[in-house]
């Protein structure tokens, strides 16, 4: 997965976090935790706050 992958990354997260609301995790936890996914291989440097409303909008709408 790569840092475009908002929606791949948003699945993984609800299954790795599934008792956590997405509201409630700070951009720098988030961006922890993303990089510490299985399966995901991106440049750290790539993401910026953007990509981390990306995702966690992401995984609100896919907890709905």
């Amino acid at each position: 997965m790569k840092w475009v992958d908002v929606y791949d990354i948003a699945i993984e997260l609800d299954e790795a976090y599934p008792d956590t609301d997405p509201l409630t995790v700070s951009f720098p936890q988030l961006y922890e935790w993303v990089m510490g996914l299985d399966g995901f291989d991106d440049d750290p440097e790539r993401c910026g706050e953007k990509v981390l409303e990306g995702i966690q909008m992401a995984w609100i709408e896919e907890r709905q």
